[in-house]
């Protein structure tokens, strides 16, 4: 016969009792709550209670209140905003740590040729940062043109097995390190065409964004300032007219110094923060790592919390009724 539980259909022998089918669903002597028909059946009727053709139970339980804080890329959830790079660290041992204590579940990685001398024994980062515990972003580090990003994305998913989320960044000289946009819109193009789920580094231009956006980049990162600066973030009214005008994430991509810089981002209201040498090139990177998990914490709080107004003159926090003159 068919019973209805927790609105799913489902086939039971005739004579079932309600006990029966709570034992089968893995309840027994748990704590739960039945209702029959829309009737509350106290927990001592269940042994007696007897299913009929097409009756409806619903079986409720208690479990944590609200809904978790994740954000979500190309279908993905993550719980980690914090988002991390694997160069700059003294060895794969301090790289690996400073991951860990991070808590970031998304590590970017560059793809490089192999060394070919190298002794075959001699550890992978893909060892140490294993893609069955985080997911590995494919970035274009170093790359200059629209040809040789798309290039060297497609050699990201042959080496991770079909992987279709990369970081696309294309740059434009070596000085400055600074987004060539012309380039950076062509290759999201064929990327996209191609296929790829593409985070895409940009300048904090709120047109380019939304134009990035609109090709079908699955997320936006425009610069807080010029990569490896450690400047923090130089124009916070064009990230949050980025961030107003979106419908992906938005996450800050390069020029993170500190923690405070982190808890700023996210107070701007980004989706997370992406960040290297902030953490490799701290005088203790797996300190600095622990920091950044907290700030960027701190900042996602504020930022859900709303921050009480700005205000030109004082306001006391004391009741001034019966003051004693």
């Amino acid at each position: 016969m068919n019973i209805y539980v927790n609105g799913d259909e489902q086939q039971y022998t005739q004579g079932m009792s309600v006990a029966d089918v709570v034992k089968s669903l893995g309840f027994e002597n748990k704590r739960i709550a039945v209702e029959l028909n829309k009737e509350i059946l106290p927990f001592t009727h269940y042994p007696q209670t007897l299913l009929n053709a097409n009756d409806r139970l619903e079986v409720v339980q208690a479990i944590g209140g609200g809904q978790a804080d994740v954000f979500t890329i190309a279908g993905q959830d993550f719980q980690s905003r914090l988002l991390v790079g694997t160069g700059k660290y003294k060895d794969l041992d301090e790289t690996r740590e400073a991951i860990e204590t991070s808590g970031a579940e998304i590590v970017t990685v560059a793809i490089r040729r192999t060394n070919i001398g190298q002794n075959p024994d001699e550890p992978n980062l893909l060892d140490v940062i294993s893609p069955d515990k985080y997911t590995i972003l494919p970035n274009t580090a170093g790359c200059f043109t629209a040809e040789d990003a798309v290039r060297t994305c497609r050699l990201g998913r042959e080496l991770l097995g079909g992987h279709k989320l990369v970081k696309l960044e294309v740059l434009a000289d070596q000085k400055t390190l600074l987004p060539d946009v012309l380039e950076t819109v062509s290759a999201a193009e064929l990327l996209v065409k191609d296929g790829f789920d593409v985070m895409v580094y940009t300048n904090d231009d709120p047109i380019v964004a939304k134009r990035l956006e609109d090709i079908g980049c699955v997320a936006v990162m425009p610069l807080a300032s010029p990569i490896g600066s450690g400047l923090g973030i130089c124009n916070p009214y064009n990230i949050l007219t980025i961030i107003e005008n979106a419908k992906v994430p938005i996450l800050i991509d390069a020029g993170v110094g500190t923690a405070s810089d982190a808890a700023a981002a996210m107070e701007l209201g980004c989706s997370g923060v992406l960040m290297n040498s902030a953490i490799a090139m701290a005088n203790n990177p797996v300190l600095m790592a622990s920091a950044m998990k907290k700030g960027i914490q701190a900042g996602r709080e504020a930022y859900l919390a709303g921050r009480m107004p700005k205000k030109r003159f004082a306001s006391a926090s004391s009741p001034v009724d019966g003051l004693i003159a």
